[in-house]
This record gives C-alpha cells, structure tokens and sequence, in this order.
C-alpha cells in the first residue's frame, strides 16, 4: 500500500503558496515528489475588490467635494438674490420722486423685474439648500430649471435698461422741458409738481437746461405766480416768494440744468442695476454646471 506524505519546500519562501509533495510507490521503489502551485484566482479577486472599493472611495469624495462647491455657491447666491431686490426696491422707494417727470415706464419697470428676480432667486435658495442635503435628483432638476428661468429674467432687465440708457438724453430732453412748460402747478398735477420741486432742490439745478426755460412756463405767465421768475425750489435758501428775485447768489446754475443731472442718476442706478444683475448672471452659470454635475454623480450612484 503505497505511503505518501507532504513537506513545506524549503526552495520556496514562506507565505509563498507552493506546497512540496511527496509519495513512496513501491513499483518506482524512490519517492516521487510533486510542487503543487497555487491558483493566482483569489489573489486576482481581492486585486479587483479591492480597486473597485478604492473607486468608490473617489467617487464618494468627488460627490462629497460637489455638494460642499454647491452649498457655498448656493448662499452667496442667496445672498446675491437679496442684493438684487433691496436695489429694486432702494430705486422705487427712495427715488420714485423722479419716476413721474420720465415718459417711459422702463426705468421703474426694471426696478420691478429686480425685485421678482431678487425675491425669486432667495426662494430658489431655499429649494437649493434642501436639494443638495437631501441629494434629491428631482429638486436638483427643479433647482436647475429654476436658475435657468432667472437668469432669462435678468437678461432680459439688462437688455430693457440697455435699451432705456441709448434712448435716456432724448426723452429726458423732450418730456422734461414739456413738463416744466406746461404741467408745473396745474391741476391734477400735483405729483409732477412735487417731483420737479424735489428734483430742483435735491440736484440744485433751476430749469430743464437753465433757469430760463421757466420763462415760457404755463405757471409762470398766471397770476398764480404772483410775479415769481423761478419757482421757489430754484432759491438755494428757500423762503417765501424767493422766486421774485432772481438774484444769481440764490438761484442755482447749474451748466446743462436738471437734465445733466437727471441724466447722470438715471445712468449710474441703470450701471447699478446692471451691475448686480451681471455678477448674480455669473454665478448662476457656474451653479447650472455644479448642479448638473452633482446630477450625474447622483445618477451613476443610482445606477
């Protein structure tokens, strides 16, 4: 009956795997020995596992480092969002004085898509935020659509305040010397009556381009006037009938008169608001791209 018995070879480090063998057979009458060589199958199998869990440590860090880029972008651009309004909102409240003396309604009206934009984008924000913590696919698309819609928004208040300034000088040039001419202190105008008196004393200018102009002015020529030359908001000290004595001392001259001036606030508060809008535009294409790609990462999870 033949024996066999086995050996560790000692040709062969330890841990290596190979295995000595060796059996007596009678009709050899030597032993036979054999080197039993492992399978590399298993060594293969925790290579790949071991990979794959390396990938998916990456891939966790990618959607991790994603989500935090998204979160940041996301109150800055809250905080944008809040900016935008409170200069919509800072234009109708502190110089709606000025609105009435214009022809066209554009200038308030981007005042007005500033403050939807503006209250629409902190919302957004809110949506945002509860996308990225929850990793929400489908708040992620809304979140997306939403920016998207924005920033349309915006582009079109750009394009409107773009379009007012080239048209501002002409316009401002027609309607406020008409005004002045023929609306100041007439009935039912009180409310051009307060914005050309404001205008006056807040630009210290007299007139649409010089104190003359109040020279043809329908309120002027009345009696109502009561011999005044200029209204009393042209007085740099404004007192009772001040208007009476056109003294150059008391009476503002301004080169250019109110247009220059009104020209120049409209067009700063217009590069105001263009301003604003243009850097919240930037920041919501960078978090389209951070949310579509936190999108696909979310995805590749999925699946």
């Amino acid at each position: 009956m033949p024996a066999s018995w086995s050996q560790p070879g000692s040709l062969f480090p330890c841990g290596s795997g190979f295995r000595v063998t060796s059996s007596w057979s009678p009709g050899i009458g030597s032993p036979v020995t054999a080197i039993e060589v492992p399978s590399s199958r298993g060594q293969v199998g925790s290579g790949s596992a071991a990979m794959a869990h390396y990938k998916a440590e990456q891939d966790d860090w990618l959607t991790v480092y994603l989500k935090y880029l998204l979160f940041v972008f996301n109150f800055f651009f809250w905080v944008g969002g809040a900016a935008v309004m409170a200069v919509g909102v800072w234009t109708l409240v502190e110089k709606s004085g000025y609105l009435s003396v214009l022809a066209s309604s554009t200038f308030a009206t981007s005042a007005y898509i500033l403050i939807f934009a503006g209250a629409l984008v902190m919302v957004t924000g809110f949506l945002g935020f509860g996308a990225i913590i929850r990793e929400d696919r489908s708040c992620l698309s809304t979140y997306f659509c939403l920016l998207l819609v924005i920033f349309l928004v915006e582009l079109v208040a750009g394009v409107l305040a773009h379009m007012y300034y080239q048209r501002l000088s002409d316009e401002l040039k027609l309607h406020l010397t008409r005004t002045l001419a023929e609306n100041y202190r007439q009935p039912g105008a009180a409310e051009i009556t307060a914005s050309v008196d404001r205008l006056q004393q807040d630009f210290k200018c007299c007139g649409s381009n010089s104190s003359a102009d109040w020279q043809h002015s329908t309120y002027i020529l009345s009696p109502e006037a009561e011999g005044r030359r200029v209204p009393d908001s042209c007085c740099k000290t404004v007192v009772a009938r001040c208007g009476q004595r056109v003294h150059p001392s008391n009476i503002y001259k301004v080169e250019g008169g109110c247009i220059t001036k009104l020209e120049q606030f409209l067009a700063d508060h217009l590069l105001l608001m263009g301003a604003v809008g243009i850097g919240v535009a930037c920041l919501q294409i960078c978090g389209m791209i951070l949310t579509c790609c936190l999108h696909r990462r979310l995805q590749l999870h999925f699946y």
